[in-house]
């Protein structure tokens, strides 16, 4: 059966879309309506932290029905009813509240449609990265066309965008096929056989130290940028040069990938996250240095994610491959995220943003050690992928 090319990227398309109206503008909408940065912080913890449980227990439900497309399509249009609720609720509980189930189900879908794009793909897993570029063309029309619109806009337009988007994506989710493993591994092994295996732990201790240092950029760029007088179109127009770079390294993956090994595209990509986090942190006056950290996007999370992405389907095979992704989901973006946004919150007003992103350089710092001593030693260019 040929790949549903089209459909998948359309899944990708909005559901990033969504995410790109969403995270460079949330944390100004929640400022604006009267959040302080320490509210703001706890609400994008709750919202990440949700991540911990739900899609694990999502996973657990589609590896066993094998019915992955249905659970996908139901949470996404649960996610954008919810969502729609951000329209007529006022006060700090109720917007945690509905963020917490919002999200329950918002983070439900990612994971699982990782593994329908790695099934439908079967032994063309180097193709993953052709079909993911989707979402981040999606990501920056939107950051780009939400950050003109709330120039000129009441910012109350933002949620009523994003509500749109969230539907469109689960109307997207009704045209793409179910998919499942072509084959049962051949010797199945125990979910908690490869849990316990040292390099897997590893590699969750460094997804979510990755996740720990990103987050505060997700929560708080905006504001951060805003508080130097950067204009919400130029804002845009940065968040929207780390998904152009993304979307070139997407187009490039398979070459980088027949040439180098997961290991070494993980460990350039963590070394250069350092880098980039230490610019953010000391040289926010500087556009061109703030530019270049933005290009440095490409590697930091696109590199990083393929890379990892990859990992977990060759950790986990095709048995437990929903719940693969759903534990890097979780453990990395759930609990990196939920540790993220805490001390972003918490430090952003008494130690300083400098202070916030000098923690996420010394995070990848430890990351890059993990992963140089643990993940991949050994291993050769990845034919598989190639």
């Amino acid at each position: 059966m040929s790949i549903p090319y089209w459909r998948l990227s359309g899944f990708y398309f909005f559901y990033f879309a969504a995410l790109g109206s969403f995270t460079p503008y949330w944390s100004l909408y929640l400022k604006d309506i009267g959040f302080n940065t320490v509210q703001i912080g706890e609400l994008f913890a709750l919202l990440v932290g949700t991540k911990i449980i739900a899609p694990n227990l999502w996973g657990w439900i589609a590896d066993h029905t094998q019915k992955s497309m249905p659970i996908i399509r139901v949470t996404s249009f649960f996610a954008a009813l919810l969502f729609a609720a951000f329209l007529f609720i006022h006060g700090y509980l109720w917007f945690a509240w509905v963020t917490i189930g919002f999200s329950f189900f918002w983070n439900a879908a990612l994971p699982q449609f990782e593994a329908i794009t790695l099934f439908h793909l079967k032994e063309e897993p180097h193709r993953y990265s052709q079909i993911r570029l989707w979402g981040s063309i999606g990501f920056i029309a939107a950051v780009l066309g939400v950050g003109a619109l709330i120039d000129d806009l009441p910012l109350i337009m933002l949620p009523i965008a994003i509500t749109a988007l969230l539907a469109l994506t689960g109307l997207a989710t009704l045209i793409v096929p179910e998919a499942r493993a072509a084959s049962q591994d051949k010797q199945p092994v125990g979910i908690l056989q490869i849990l316990k295996k040292p390099e897997v732990v590893a590699f969750f201790i460094v997804g979510t130290l990755l996740q720990i240092a990103h987050t505060p950029y997700y929560v708080f760029y905006s504001i951060y940028l805003n508080q130097y007088h950067y204009s919400a179109t130029l804002t845009g127009g940065l968040w929207a040069i780390a998904i152009v770079a993304e979307i070139v390294l997407f187009l490039y993956m398979k070459r980088v990938l027949a040439r180098f090994s997961l290991r070494t595209i993980f460990l350039f990509s963590i070394a250069l996250a350092v880098t980039r986090w230490l610019v953010i942190a000391w040289c926010p006056d500087y556009l061109g240095l703030l530019i270049l950290a933005q290009l440095l996007h490409a590697a930091t999370f696109g590199g990083a994610h393929v890379a990892a992405i990859h990992l977990v389907h060759r950790y986990f095979g095709r048995q437990h491959q929903g719940k693969g992704q759903a534990l890097y989901g979780s453990l990395c973006y759930g609990l990196g995220g939920m540790l993220g946004s805490f001390y972003g919150g918490y430090y952003w007003e008494s130690a300083g943003p400098a202070f916030v992103y000098s923690i996420g350089a010394m995070a990848c710092v430890f990351a890059w050690f993990i992963t140089y001593f643990w993940i991949g030693r050994g291993n050769a260019v990845d034919p598989a992928l190639g």
